[in-house]
């Protein structure tokens, strides 16, 4: 098969597997904290990641990383499977899908922020516009939820998600140059899974009380999000480079606001699906300068 089309298929099957993945967590939370959600993804994912690991061999490229280098990836992936998740979980729980993601598809805009202060990237007239129409999407989808009278909190937790994921970017973009992919994918979720660990035993009952439904909707979150997804993105950026890669996962928003509306069945607002096609706008144009 082409090499692009290859490329361009996993992007899609990335940005699906994010989108599906939403939706099944929004599900699964029906009666769950976002934490106890987060410790049952990150801990069914770990294994898997774990068991690929000593089938490829991966420990031993583990074993040679430096003490700095497994101190960024530890950070790195708190910031971004642990505090990052856990204020989008709160954000979908409070407003649903189809109103969070417009807010939280703002995190290459901070990446880009912090690249520029800290790692010397140009911003071009493009970047600037991208940014324009994302922070004009926010405003805009949260004027459609003040008329919801939709709960601020929820809001601010969906402006902190992107925060801490752009700075998992960074982290991951700095050790991404000294760390094979499918190795430094799986090393960030199994330090997720370690370090939600302390918030194990507050949850222990609620973990207990998972249900058949609940535990099935969270491993196909976990396979779907964080091995599907995150592999096939990152598989698709070594085929075709992120030019092309990332703009295409773009959609994902897209595909989860559509399919919380025809799945869980979350009314519609012109105001959430006019900044939604806004923010996505603003993501590509910011991903492909």
């Amino acid at each position: 098969m082409n090499t692009v089309i290859l490329g361009v298929m996993l992007s899609l099957l990335s940005a699906f597997g994010w989108g599906i993945s939403s939706i099944l967590l929004k599900i699964s939370m029906k009666d769950k904290s976002a934490i106890t959600v987060n410790i049952v993804r990150l801990y069914i994912i770990a294994v898997v990641y774990a068991v690929f690991f000593m089938i490829n061999g991966n420990w031993r490229e583990v074993l040679n990383l430096t003490p700095l280098q497994l101190m960024v990836a530890f950070i790195s992936a708190q910031f971004g499977f642990v505090i990052g998740d856990y204020f989008f979980f709160n954000a979908m729980k409070i407003m649903g899908v189809s109103r969070t993601v417009p807010i939280t598809s703002s995190y290459p805009l901070w990446a880009i922020l912090w690249a520029y202060l800290f790692l010397g990237r140009n911003i071009s007239l493009q970047i600037i516009f991208g940014a324009f129409l994302i922070v004009l999407a926010i405003i805009i989808v949260r004027q459609g939820e003040i008329e919801e009278h939709v709960n601020m909190k929820g809001f601010i937790f969906a402006l902190l998600a992107p925060l801490s994921w752009s700075f998992a970017i960074i982290t991951m973009e700095w050790l991404s140059a000294q760390i094979s992919p499918f190795t430094l994918t799986g090393l960030r979720i199994m330090f997720a899974a370690l370090g939600i660990t302390m918030f194990l035993g507050k949850h222990k009952s609620e973990i207990r009380a998972i249900t058949k439904r609940e535990f099935a909707a969270l491993t196909g979150a976990a396979f779907l999000g964080l091995f599907v997804g995150q592999y096939s993105f990152v598989k698709a950026v070594s085929l075709v480079g992120s030019p092309i890669a990332a703009p295409i996962t773009a959609v994902n928003p897209i595909i989860s606001a559509t399919l919380a509306i025809l799945i869980l069945r979350e009314p519609p607002n012109s105001k959430i699906l006019t900044g939604l096609v806004m923010a996505v706008t603003g993501v590509i144009l910011t991903s492909t300068a």
